[in-house]
C-alpha cells in the first residue's frame, strides 16, 4: 500500500505562495504520474498539475504561468509551487500517484488565500 502525505497548506494573502509537498512512501521511480488536485467548498474536484515520470508537466489553464510542479527524487517528494495566489485558488489541494493501473490520494492539506 502506497502511502501519500501532503503538507504546506495555510493561510495566505492574496498575491502571496506558498509551496506544497507531497511525500511518497515508496520510491518515486516506481510511480508513472503525480498529479494535484484541488476542492472548492460545494465544487467538484478538479485537476490542476500533473508531472510524469519522464519530468513532463502540464496544468489546468486556470494556474498556468503561476503553479509550478517540481519532484525530488531523493527525497521521494513532489512539490507544487503556486505563486500569485488568488481567493478562487481556496481549496483542499490532493496528490494524486499513479502507479501502474492503480491509483493513490492523499488525505489533502488546506490552502486559504483570502482578498
Amino acid at each position: 500500500q502506497v502511502q501519500l502525505v501532503e503538507s504546506g497548506g495555510g493561510l495566505v494573502q492574496a498575491g502571496g505562495s506558498l509551496r506544497l509537498s507531497c511525500a511518497a512512501s515508496t520510491s518515486i521511480f516506481s510511480i508513472n504520474l503525480v498529479q494535484w488536485h484541488r476542492q472548492a467548498p460545494g465544487k467538484q474536484r478538479e485537476w490542476v498539475a500533473t508531472i510524469t515520470s519522464g519530468g513532463i508537466t502540464n496544468y489546468a489553464d486556470s494556474v498556468k504561468g503561476r503553479f509550478t510542479i517540481s519532484r525530488d527524487n531523493a527525497k521521494n517528494t513532489v512539490y507544487l509551487q503556486m505563486n500569485a495566489l488568488k481567493p478562487e485558488d481556496t481549496a483542499v489541494y490532493y496528490c494524486r500517484a499513479l502507479i501502474g493501473t492503480k491509483s493513490y490520494w492523499g488525505q489533502g492539506t488546506q490552502v486559504t488565500a483570502s482578498s
